[in-house]
């Protein structure tokens, strides 16, 4: 489990056990689509499915999409020429496309409508000769697609300390882009040391840090500073769900966690919490949520207020490859 602070240390703010449930939560458009498609490319073509790397950040999913005949790979070599690939939703470098074609698979791309835009942006910025300052966590499967866009223009920022060290070839030539999922306080943070280095810092034409990320931040913003705890569900690797504990201990949270699922909640979290905040990162299936829900009234959490930030009614098709289904193989 990741968190910091102790309950113990932060005195209960109200009498009554209950749970602040943040809203939205969960599942958001891009994570929908993608597991959609895999799901689709099944019942289309048949077991196995390959999908490289995981589809989306989230263990639950990717042991439920196996059990029903995906075999998630790392790289393409691994696929059986022919077969069909599904690549992820963090998106992928244009090596990857060119490597798939090469091995004569049927790709089905699943990235995420709002990572494409950031692709498109940095191929867009190096075509007009700029250096690309990519505010991201180095490793991350979405940082090495972009990258893979403008490899000669993008330098990779991890966060404000790292900006002291960034060089550029022309300071007047300096634009910015973001890992979708990053916590918007610290990427504004970045953004700002940048800009005291390179005064001509140009913007990216919209936000980068996708509509889902941004209104799960503001959500667990609402919940934390009335919370003796919070509760992210979520998987370690899943930026988002990291970032919303972060989020929620600037917010004022007494102590926060990052739980797979409901085995992980540990009761002395809750001994002298009266008010626990619960929500989930951007690809967390609800049924995880529910689950926590029932080991929370089993604690005497029975008092669930729901508290919504922002309404979200965000949809995304489904990859085009699927929208007119072949008949199964």
């Amino acid at each position: 489990m990741i968190g910091a602070n102790t309950p113990e240390a932060a005195a209960p703010r109200r009498a009554a056990r209950r749970v602040l449930l943040a809203k939205p939560r969960g599942y958001c458009a891009g994570v929908d689509r993608a597991v959609q498609a895999v799901e689709v490319a099944l019942e289309m073509y048949g077991a196995p499915v390959y999908v490289r790397k995981q589809i989306v950040h989230n263990t639950h999913v990717v042991a439920g999409l196996e059990r029903r005949g995906a075999v998630f790979v790392e790289e393409t070599d691994e696929v059986p020429e022919g077969a069909v690939i599904v690549f992820s939703a963090h998106g992928v470098a244009p090596q990857v496309r060119e490597d798939a074609k090469k091995r004569g698979l049927r790709t089905i791309d699943a990235t995420c409508p709002l990572v494409t835009k950031v692709h498109n942006e940095a191929r867009r910025f190096a075509a007009q000769g700029y250096d690309i300052l990519l505010i991201g966590h180095e490793g991350h499967e979405e940082v090495d697609g972009t990258t893979g866009e403008a490899p000669d223009h993008i330098r990779l920022v991890d966060g404000p300390a790292a900006s002291d060290r960034t060089e550029v070839r022309d300071p007047a030539k300096v634009a910015w882009l973001s890992q979708t999922t990053l916590s918007v306080d610290e990427t504004q943070q970045t953004v700002a040391a940048l800009r005291k280095r390179f005064p001509l810092l140009i913007d990216p034409p919209s936000d980068d840090i996708c509509y889902a990320t941004q209104n799960r931040q503001a959500a667990v913003k609402q919940i934390a500073a009335q919370s003796d705890v919070v509760l992210v569900v979520g998987s370690r690797n899943s930026s988002n769900s990291v970032r919303l504990v972060e989020v929620a201990l600037d917010a004022g949270a007494g102590a926060a966690y990052l739980v797979e699922d409901a085995a992980a909640v540990q009761p002395g979290w809750l001994a002298k919490a009266g008010t626990v905040g619960l929500t989930s990162g951007a690809s967390v299936p609800e049924d995880l949520v529910e689950g926590v829900l029932a080991r929370l009234a089993g604690c005497g959490f029975t008092d669930v207020q729901p508290v919504e930030a922002v309404p979200e009614r965000m949809q995304f098709a489904l990859p085009h490859e699927l929208r007119q289904r072949p008949a199964r193989r």
